[in-house]
């Protein structure tokens, strides 16, 4: 247990507290830092800090009454569990898919430690059945298409556990921890890291100042893991500027949510469940790619702090609609002197925000390509007809960049060639899709920064991109913190 002076930095010595690990961000990553804790036997004391809700309080009031309300935080983004494990929670069973954690720690470590992790979540409740396995000649001929067009096409296995069903899965291991002695301390916010430097060596960390109900109090610990995922990823970075945490600016994903009839998509949803599709479309040459498809699935609003509004999407286990949406990505990489990714993507939502009066803006496909708006009575009356119900019709590219824009559509129409009807005018398009992990904080395998007793984790550290690599992250973390 930590024996600091409780006052470090003008920090006051009234309600302090102290643990032996604090976790600030109850994502995948941080549940599953105490979980590998756990695991491993440790008996050290485990507080999570969390600004969100419960799972068992984790509701979006949309569902009753037809709109969003704002609720702050959001309650789709915010909570135990984190955003995308509560929005879909699709689990990606091979490395090659989830970010750049094995340029970290390697591919082998990587796909081992997703066995190990996929085996925890099924010890929880997770479906037995894998999504995307057992057609290679299909998955053969899909691959071919996508090869003549111009893609890549990643073939990963998916175990699907479903919006409700994950909060399920979730609420168990919410329970587990509870039960194992982990502290939780919901609608709880981290406002900084105390830090504090001894004698000419570098800065170390002694834990967090929080804020709940008003009171501000800080808890003192001998590691701080900070794992608040995509909805924290620009506090994260404003706390690395402001005590030297060594990091670099990586690219920011601006792109749209695409939705279609699931007759266009019934063959890939069939095969392969999600397929990962990338390219490199000319004029500009910018990565784009294909991400979180979902069969049957809905497209959903998530409220960020600032008020800006992003699309989603989710499917449901049981509840399906008729149509398939995914999105698709743009990644910009930006250079010296630029270093401020996510306030730019941040400003591109806003201004969509805005010409959708604070709401999602959608738009058809052919509309786009005729160069005009699209207006409610055409969506009324077309084939794809939109599953995020207050989503406000009009003209997307009047706020995405032109690069971003060229690039999304070229990309489409590339993917048409291997899935025809994917770039149909009735296809429908909706603005902001905008992914926060930008912010790439600099590591050893052991997740160590540069800064002593602290770890970044998951999504917001700019490594890992999705559900499993995040816990994959969060697991290794605490098999590491356990064993010292």
């Amino acid at each position: 247990m930590s024996n600091q002076s409780a006052d470090i930095h003008g920090v006051s010595s009234m309600n302090t507290r102290y643990t032996d690990v604090v976790i600030v961000g109850a994502g995948p990553s941080g549940i599953f830092t105490a979980l590998g804790m756990l695991a491993t036997g440790s008996s050290a004391n485990i507080v999570i800090v969390e600004k969100g809700l419960p799972i068992e309080r984790r509701s979006c009031p949309k569902a009753k009454v037809g709109h969003c309300v704002g609720c702050n935080p959001c309650r789709i983004t915010t909570g135990f569990s984190g955003a995308g494990a509560f929005s879909d929670g699709k689990l990606s069973l091979s490395y090659e898919v989830g970010g750049d954690l094995p340029d970290l720690i390697g591919a082998d470590l990587a796909q081992s430690t997703i066995e190990q992790v996929d085996r925890v979540y099924l010890d929880f409740g997770a479906d037995e059945h894998v999504e995307g396995v057992g057609n290679p000649d299909e998955v053969k001929e899909i691959r071919r298409r996508a090869i003549q067009a111009g893609l890549k096409l990643v073939d990963c296995p998916i175990r699907h556990l479903g919006t409700e069903k994950a909060q399920e899965i979730y609420g168990r291991i919410e329970d587990h921890l509870r039960a194992a002695g982990v502290e939780l301390l919901f609608e709880t916010e981290c406002l900084n890291v105390i830090m504090e430097g001894v004698h000419n060596v570098g800065p170390v960390c002694r834990g967090v100042r929080v804020c709940r109900d008003g009171e501000e109090f800080d808890i003192l610990a001998d590691r701080t893991v900070i794992a608040t995922g995509r909805r924290g990823a620009d506090w994260l970075e404003r706390l690395c500027a402001m005590h030297g945490i060594e990091h670099a600016p990586g690219p920011v994903d601006i792109g749209v949510r695409v939705e279609m009839r699931n007759e266009v998509m019934e063959r890939v949803n069939n095969v392969l469940y999600e397929s990962k599709l990338i390219g490199y479309p000319n004029p500009f040459r910018n990565k784009v790619r294909t991400f979180c498809q979902n069969p049957g699935g809905f497209v959903s609003q998530e409220n960020y702090d600032g008020g800006l509004a992003v699309v989603n999407g989710h499917s449901y286990k049981e509840r399906k609609s008729e149509n398939t949406n995914l999105a698709i990505l743009c990644s910009s990489n930006f250079r010296e002197p630029f270093d401020q990714p996510i306030a730019y993507a941040q400003k591109i939502g806003k201004l969509v925000n805005m010409l959708g009066a604070g709401h999602i803006l959608v738009q058809r496909f052919g509309d786009i390509l005729d160069g005009k708006r699209t207006w409610q009575h055409e969506l009324d009356r077309s084939n794809v007809r939109p599953t995020l119900p207050d989503a406000v019709a009009g003209d997307i590219t009047s706020a995405l960049p032109y690069r971003t824009m060229t690039s999304i559509i070229n990309f489409m129409r590339a993917v048409d060639e291997a899935i025809p009807g994917f770039a149909a005018d009735e296809t429908l398009l909706y603005a902001p899709e905008l992914k926060f992990y930008s912010n790439r904080v600099k590591m050893d395998e052991r997740f160590d920064t540069n800064i002593d007793n602290l770890h970044c984790l998951g999504d917001s550290s700019g490594w890992t991109r999705g559900l499993m690599m995040a816990s994959v992250m969060g697991w290794l973390m605490g098999q590491r913190l356990a064993g010292e």
